[in-house]
């Protein structure tokens, strides 16, 4: 009791130094990025607004330990207690600087987010640009996170002399590890193949396991294709690399529709080659590229026409073929109503 109360005054003028220091340090970081915010405002950029929105939160932690670094050799405190203090600011500061690092890594991906535009209609090079900022980002913070971790852990004397002795078996359980964190692996080496190879893209249009959707996100492990109903379907990264599947943006994001119909022999095939031409013209949903009718089979019972259309992405490619399709049979429907897919039959009686 007597030694904590002869203690009691450095006690007390050490946590009003280290308040007063981390007080100091909020006001500054108040001004700091309400100027930041006006200036913001006042030049509209992206890459100085996303720096002040990523940057706010780090440096509100950052700034008061730094603070309280700067002020630590004004505290009389017992080297029993300043050691502590100072190690566990170290390690405090270490973590920071890699949140800051993470803060700065989010910024690039917002100002090349905003450069690349994947909303426009031709946006093969911005995706392509999207997709591998998205899978290096998160490969560049797990580094950073794993750095940051081993530097902490180097800072304690101890780890140095357990690690000493463990190195003999350092083969046998990095092998271990390995092993047991063969899957993980296997889907962050991929995820780096995907960003550089690109074999799938962000908003890419794909057919997986039987169902066609969009690329929504590529992470570290997975992907999410978001399926034309609106399911999610997940799969590891590791599936684009091992199977097959098929996307239909992989060079273009223009697409060729075929639409069968199916008449008697007695349609004029002419006349629907040239109402097709009319229902491309006024569908708004074909690019005047490629359009064709021909007869492409002929059975005992029918004839095929196959009606080929391109169209400038899968989306209106699907609108265009059901449209076409609609209108033909109405068009068949009006105009030869005798000629569509009949079953014919002969009935002979016997001699009276």
């Amino acid at each position: 009791m007597a030694q904590f109360l002869r203690e009691a005054p450095t006690w007390a003028w050490s946590i009003l130094t280290i308040g007063v220091a981390v007080a100091a340090a909020l006001i500054i970081h108040h001004l700091l990025f309400a100027a930041a915010q006006r200036l913001v405002r006042r030049t509209g950029s992206v890459f100085d607004n996303s720096l002040v929105r990523h940057g706010r939160r780090p440096l509100k932690v950052i700034l008061p330990v730094v603070a309280t670094l700067f002020v630590l050799p004004l505290i009389h405190l017992p080297s029993a207690y300043l050691g502590p203090v100072r190690h566990a600011e170290g390690l405090v500061l270490i973590a920071l600087v890699a949140w800051l690092l993470i803060a700065l890594v989010e910024v690039a991906q917002d100002v090349i987010a905003a450069r690349y535009n994947i909303q426009a209609k031709d946006n093969l090079a911005a995706r392509r640009i999207r997709t591998q900022v998205q899978v290096l980002r998160r490969v560049v913070v797990i580094v950073i996170a794993v750095l940051a971790l081993s530097v902490m852990l180097m800072t304690f004397p101890a780890i140095w002399n357990v690690g000493a002795g463990l190195f003999a078996s350092a083969g046998v359980a990095g092998l271990v590890a390995a092993l047991a964190a063969r899957p993980t692996l296997s889907s962050l080496l991929a995820g780096i193949q995907i960003a550089l190879t690109q074999p799938i893209r962000i908003d890419d249009v794909v057919i997986v396991e039987g169902e066609w959707g969009w690329i929504e996100e590529i992470g570290a492990t997975y992907v999410v294709v978001r399926i034309w109903d609106l399911r999610r379907l997940v799969l590891p990264l590791s599936y684009f690399i091992e199977k097959p599947f098929q996307n239909w943006t992989r060079v273009t994001a223009d697409l060729l529709g075929t639409v069968f119909v199916y008449t008697d022999y007695t349609v004029p095939v002419e006349p629907v080659r040239q109402e097709l031409k009319r229902i491309l013209d006024g569908s708004g949903m074909w690019d005047g590229k490629v359009w064709g009718l021909q007869v492409t089979n002929a059975s005992e019972h029918t004839m095929e026409l196959r009606a080929l259309m391109s169209a400038p992405d899968s989306g209106r490619s699907w609108d265009l073929r059901c449209y076409v399709r609609e209108k033909l049979i109405e068009y068949l429907q009006r105009n030869y109503p005798e000629s569509l897919p009949r079953t014919r039959a002969e009935i002979r009686g016997l001699a009276a």
